[in-house]
């Protein structure tokens, strides 16, 4: 009798921490992943041997709540090598079905850059291939978004 009463109670507690979970997942239902564009990318002065980045972002809440960033977490990708990273926990509030911009400052991987210098030495092109990837944190009870965009940066119009 012992063991069947101890059976059911670790089947009870498991059945509790599964609703528990359940119940976590449907605090927002219906919740849309927020849109993250790039906006700018521009280079800041510097104090040091690595140059600093100023980067635009632009987010946009396709939800019936506002957008409590807690913090997010970024890296820039140009050419396949890992030039930027860095964190922000400074952030806005993205209103209900509203949008709104976040600035950051990254400085860069000095090496990678050396790196993807020397290739596109090798290898010159009219344009510059990006991947940003950022994970926001929206609080707790929801996991993080993760947001991916890629795209080119055309040097055409530059000089040589």
């Amino acid at each position: 009798m012992l063991k069947q009463f101890k059976a059911l109670q670790r089947f009870g507690i498991l059945a509790l921490f599964a609703l528990g979970l359940s119940g976590c997942a449907t605090l927002q239902p219906g919740f849309e992943k927020p849109q993250v564009n790039l906006t700018s990318f521009e280079l800041l002065p510097s104090n040091g041997v690595a140059p600093k980045f100023g980067i635009g972002l632009h987010v946009i809440n396709p939800n019936r709540t506002p957008l409590s960033l807690k913090g997010l977490v970024y890296n820039v990708e140009i050419e396949g090598h890992k030039i930027l990273t860095g964190v922000a926990n400074d952030l806005p509030v993205i209103a209900a079905y509203g949008e709104g911009d976040i600035q950051l400052q990254a400085s860069a991987n000095l090496f990678n850059t050396l790196r993807m210098l020397s290739s596109l030495v090798n290898r010159p092109s009219d344009s510059l291939s990006y991947d940003l990837n950022a994970k926001l944190d929206v609080g707790s009870l929801l996991p993080r978004v993760e947001v991916n965009e890629s795209g080119k940066i055309d040097l055409s119009g530059l000089s040589r």
